[in-house]
């Protein structure tokens, strides 16, 4: 299995348990990495053979931008979702960073596993 990914894709949303965080827009940075078969696509030469990373970036910042979850945890699961069904992803790992949630932290978040790896 081929790996196309994604990574540091910054998001403004809503997201948290807190008052303060259901206010306003916080930064969610995501890493996709997505099971694809690419050597079709290096045969033809053409992005209709291919994951387009250009349209999941697309539709994960629309999705995510008008999200108003409160944990983490739902977002990936949510987003995971749309992957793996919406772009006939077969396999996912990714990592939803919540930067700033922990004092002190340089990073907090959450990193998920879906579909079968080949």
């Amino acid at each position: 299995m081929d790996i196309i990914f994604l990574h540091d894709l910054t998001i403004e949303t809503i997201i948290g348990i807190y008052d303060w965080e259901r206010k306003e827009k916080q930064s969610i940075i995501l890493d996709l990495d997505m099971g694809a078969d690419v050597a079709n696509a290096a045969r033809t030469d053409a992005i209709e053979d291919t994951l387009n990373y250009k349209a999941v970036a697309k539709r994960l910042i629309e999705f995510v931008g008008d999200s108003d979850f409160q944990l983490v945890e739902t977002l990936a699961e949510r987003v995971a979702e749309i992957v793996l069904n919406e772009f006939d992803v077969k396999w996912l790992r990714l990592r939803v960073n919540k930067k700033g949630a922990v004092r002190y932290a340089g990073d907090v978040g959450i990193v998920i596993e879906r579909g079968e790896r080949g």
